[in-house]
């Protein structure tokens, strides 16, 4: 079946067989601190041609995770509010992101002043990343746990789910320079336009600004906060000790997602929960939840670098095998000895024609499906964790992010 766009001035409509769906696309206000950035930078009918065609292909097709007698769920898609990011969502539909879609505007505007400094060159480095694009899945996670709790001091919530936003966006400056990165989100990442030294500084300049957020709340907010920041740079630091290395394990895979990815995941939903006024073992429920889903995203991460669409990804394919990093298809791909992945990997500087003979390698093989069945299994025990949760719509949200992440093909 196929879709396809219509454009008028201020609308895009997306035909899709019988159906019919219109985004209507605002203009850019250039009184707002990222306007440079976004008219310059970001396609707006090309990001949200992503979402609609993930939304539609999913409503006619089948999601990866289901639970016992469950219904499947409905997916979502990207709108444009006025003026500012889009909050990804559809009217009408049960989808994670309509359930706070309040909550995640006044975290776009946070973000948007807390990357404005008496320094241009930080606010313009800041924008480049904030105001282009992002999936903003660690706020809502942050959100949807505090809500599904209870939760009533919503400014309280809404600046932590800034915080972490904020964390997640400086390590991703300091990522792309330590992997000398080309590209972020399909356009030229901040270390090639701005360069290393100003790319560095501002990626500690939005840590700093975090802790202007997280910095208010009580010794435990804080110091889980912090804990989450050492994990960031711990991961990071175990991750170089296996570049290229050959003997990493399955175990030491899983030890980095959890520090480099699952951390702020976890750390988002305990803190929400906290903060909503859960008791101990709920508060440690929604971290088991946090961690197992921040582990399957990854592991859906590194099988979208082997069979992933560029135009969807915003980069190339195969970018681990480059940068030598060891992910989940890499690992097991070693372990089975396919010899074309394991001269990529150990190779310096691996030619593209060792990197395509690696990636076509692990397509035709049964790695993709295992490295699937291996991120399936942390997802299932993030949605056990959330049947303990009490019912609400926050909680359906909750349940319904899972499906969709490790279902996502971007």
């Amino acid at each position: 079946m196929d879709a396809h766009f219509c454009q008028g001035k201020n609308t895009r409509l997306l035909r899709w067989g019988d159906s019919k769906w219109s985004i209507r696309i605002y203009n850019i206000n250039h009184h707002n601190p990222c306007a440079t950035a976004l008219e310059d930078k970001l396609d707006l009918t090309i990001e949200l041609c992503h979402f609609a065609c993930y939304l539609l292909s999913r409503l006619h097709g089948v999601l990866l995770i289901r639970e016992t007698k469950s219904k499947a769920v409905k997916p979502i898609v990207a709108a444009a509010p006025e003026t500012r990011r889009r909050i990804p969502s559809l009217e009408g539909a049960s989808d994670p992101f309509s359930f706070v879609t309040d909550e995640l505007q006044l975290v776009e505007e946070n973000l948007l002043r807390a990357i404005r400094s008496r320094e241009q060159t930080l606010t313009d480095i800041a924008g480049h990343l904030i105001c282009g694009g992002g999936k903003r899945v660690r706020p809502m996670v942050t959100l949807l746990a505090f809500l599904a709790f209870g939760g009533k001091r919503t400014q309280d919530i809404v600046d932590i789910a800034t915080a972490i936003e904020l964390i997640h966006t400086a390590t991703l400056l300091h990522d792309d320079i330590i992997d000398r990165a080309d590209t972020r989100r399909g356009k030229e990442s901040a270390y090639r336009k701005f360069g290393l030294k100003n790319t560095l500084v501002a990626g500690d300049f939005l840590f700093i600004k975090a802790f202007e957020f997280a910095g208010k709340f009580d010794e435990t907010v804080v110091e889980w906060t912090a804990d989450a920041c050492a994990l960031l740079t711990e991961g990071e630091t175990l991750q170089g000790y296996f570049n290229r290395n050959r003997t990493v394990t399955l175990d030491d895979y899983v030890e980095i997602a959890k520090r480099k990815t699952a951390c702020l995941f976890e750390t988002g939903a305990k803190v929400g929960a906290y903060l909503a006024g859960a008791n101990s073992a709920s508060v440690e429920e929604t971290h088991r939840y946090g961690l197992n889903m921040g582990i399957a995203f990854q592991m859906v991460d590194d099988i979208l670098d082997v069979v992933g669409q560029i135009e969807l990804l915003g980069k190339p394919t195969g970018m681990d095998l480059r940068d030598g990093n060891p992910s989940l298809p890499i690992i097991l791909a070693l372990k089975a000895e396919q010899t074309a992945v394991c001269e990529a990997f150990q190779t310096a500087q691996p030619t593209e024609t060792l990197v395509a003979a690696a990636l076509n390698a692990i397509k035709s093989g049964p790695i993709i499906q295992e490295a699937k069945s291996i991120s399936r299994g942390y997802a299932e025990e993030a949605l056990k964790s959330i049947r303990k949760f009490p019912p609400s719509l926050y909680r359906n949200g909750l349940k319904t992010l899972v499906q969709l992440i490790i279902d996502r093909d971007f």
